[in-house]
């Protein structure tokens, strides 16, 4: 399983409680509450999403991650296939991106999403 192939990635997110996929931006796009938490581009087949200040400075230390283009706000990077991290490790990044979108939304749409607190 690799997730930059679209099955795999799909297969992956859908896996979060109240995630929805959107093809958008030349991407497809995974998000929790219409906020984006993940994204593969389809040309490049890369992937984006948030992550903490310090895993910022940390993975765009690393060959194959950068700085992801177009989000306004640093914390999102672009993982390109021959990077240096594992499945393994973009699983737990992609699932601190999903926590971190989550816990920004309202109680009452956790609630509604069945997003448990």
């Amino acid at each position: 399983m690799s997730l930059f192939e679209r099955s795999s990635f799909d297969a992956f997110v859908r896996g979060f409680t109240g995630t929805t996929l959107t093809d958008q931006w030349d991407a497809r796009v995974a998000k929790v509450g219409d906020k984006v938490f993940a994204l593969l581009t389809d040309s490049e087949k890369r992937l984006c999403f948030k992550v903490s200040e310090e895993s910022f400075e940390i993975l765009t230390s690393l060959e194959g991650v950068s700085q992801a283009p177009y989000f306004a706000k640093r914390k999102w990077v672009t993982v390109e296939p021959n990077s240096e991290l594992g499945q393994a490790d973009l699983q737990e990044y992609l699932t601190r991106s999903y926590r971190t979108v989550s816990a920004s939304l309202t109680r009452k749409l956790r609630a509604e999403l069945g997003i448990a607190d």
